[in-house]
C-alpha cells in the first residue's frame, strides 16, 4: 500500500490534472450530509469548535445579512465561492480524480494487452512510479485523455458515478464521498440558509465533479465550474450528443479562477474559500470586492484524523497564500484546533 500511495502522490506533481466498499444509498449520505435548515438556525456550525474563526464567519454572515447594517448585501450579490480538493474532501495521497485515472487504465487494460508493453500505460499497471516520472507531463496527460476523452458525457458520467459507488480510497478505505469534510457541509448549509449561493471553482474536471458532487454537497451543476476538455456535438441518426474531445479547453486553477468566476457567475464573490497557492487569485478577487468580504484558507494540520501539509507539500501546497492570509487577516482555519470531527459520521 505504501508504494502504491507513493506513486499516486508522486504521480500527482506532472498532474496537468484541472489537476471506493460500496457506497452509502443516496438517502443515508443525504441525511448524514444535509442540515435542516431549522438545526442550522438553532446551531450554526455545531461540528465547529468555538474560537476565534467560528464566530469570525458567523458574525460575518449575520452583519452582511440583517437590514439596516452600514454591510448589508443584497441577496443577489450574496456569491460564496469554494475550492473542491483539499477545502470540502481530502486530497491526499495524490488529487481524487487522479485515483480515478489510474483506476481507469487498470479497468480498461483487458481490451488493450498492448498496454503491457506499451508507456505510460506499462508504468500504471506496474505501478511503476520511477518508470511514469520519467513519461513526465506528457505521459500523464496522454493517460488523461485516453479516461476522459472520446466518449459522450453522459456515458462519461456514468463512468464517474459507478467508480464512485465502488471504489475506496487507498489508505482510509472509505468510499471518496465519504472523505467530504463534514464542518465544510455545515457551512455551506449555513451560508444557504442565510440566502448565499454557493459555487464551486475547482482545478478538477468540470465533468467528473458533477456527476458525484450534487449530492454529496447539495450544490447544483450549474453551480459546479472546474477545469474543461473541449467538446463537440453530434446528431447521429437522431440522436444528439455532446462528445468530449482530447484536448485541453480551460485549466480552472490559479489566475484561471477569477477569470472563470467572471465568465460563468459574472459576479465577484463576497466569501471564498480555498486551502492551496492554487486558490490565493480566487481570494484576492474576492477580497477586491467593494462589499464586505470573507477570505478563508483551510490549513491541514491533523496528522491523525487526515493529514498534516503545508508549505512545502507537492500536494495542495500552501505557501504564497498562508503569508498573504496572515498578512492581510484573512481566516485561517486549524483544522485540528477548529474542527469537532472531520469526515461525517466522525466522533
Amino acid at each position: 500500500m505504501k508504494n502504491k500511495s507513493t506513486l499516486l502522490a508522486k504521480t500527482a506533481l506532472l498532474s496537468l490534472l484541472f489537476v471506493a466498499t460500496p457506497s452509502c444509498k443516496k438517502e443515508t449520505v443525504k441525511e448524514t450530509q444535509t442540515t435542516k435548515t431549522e438545526a442550522v438556525a438553532e446551531n450554526p456550525l455545531a461540528s465547529w469548535n468555538d474560537g476565534k474563526n467560528k464566530q469570525a464567519i458567523i458574525d460575518y454572515v449575520k452583519d452582511v445579512t440583517t437590514e439596516g447594517s452600514a454591510n448589508f448585501i443584497p441577496v443577489a450579490d450574496r456569491i460564496a465561492t469554494f475550492d473542491n480538493d483539499g477545502t470540502l474532501w481530502s486530497e491526499q495521497p495524490a488529487y481524487f480524480q487522479l485515483l480515478f485515472v489510474m483506476d481507469r487504465i487498470k479497468a480498461m487494460a483487458p481490451e488493450h494487452p498492448d498496454w503491457k508493453n506499451k508507456q505510460p500505460y506499462k508504468a500504471v499497471l506496474d505501478n511503476n512510479m520511477p518508470e511514469l516520472m520519467k513519461e513526465g507531463k506528457k505521459g500523464l496527460f496522454e493517460l488523461l485523455m485516453t479516461t476522459h476523452a472520446g466518449m459522450p458525457t453522459d456515458v462519461f458520467e456514468k463512468t464517474v458515478k459507478d467508480w464512485m459507488a465502488t471504489a475506496k480510497h487507498p489508505t482510509k478505505n472509505k468510499p471518496y464521498n465519504q472523505l467530504v469534510f463534514q464542518p465544510m457541509l455545515e457551512l455551506i448549509n449555513y451560508l444557504k440558509a442565510n440566502q448565499f449561493k454557493v459555487f464551486i471553482v475547482s482545478g478538477g474536471g468540470i465533468e467528473f465533479m458533477r456527476a458525484w458532487a450534487e449530492d454529496t454537497y447539495g450544490i447544483p451543476k450549474d453551480q459546479i465550474i472546474g477545469s474543461t476538455f473541449k467538446e463537440q456535438f453530434e446528431n447521429t441518426k437522431g440522436n444528439p450528443t455532446i462528445t468530449r474531445l482530447p484536448e485541453l479547453e480551460f485549466n480552472d486553477d490559479k489566475e484561471g479562477k477569477p477569470v472563470a468566476i467572471n465568465k460563468f457567475i459574472g459576479r465577484k464573490p463576497v466569501i471564498a474559500v480555498g486551502n492551496s497557492d492554487g486558490d490565493l487569485q480566487m481570494l484576492q478577487y474576492a477580497a477586491s470586492n467593494p462589499l464586505k468580504n470573507l477570505e478563508v484558507y483551510i490549513h491541514h494540520t491533523d496528522s491523525v484524523r487526515e493529514w498534516a501539509y503545508d508549505r512545502k507539500s507537492h500536494i495542495g501546497g500552501f505557501d504564497k497564500g498562508w503569508d498573504e492570509a496572515a498578512q492581510k487577516g484573512w481566516l485561517i482555519i486549524d483544522m485540528k484546533k477548529d474542527w469537532k470531527v472531520i469526515y461525517p459520521g466522525d466522533k
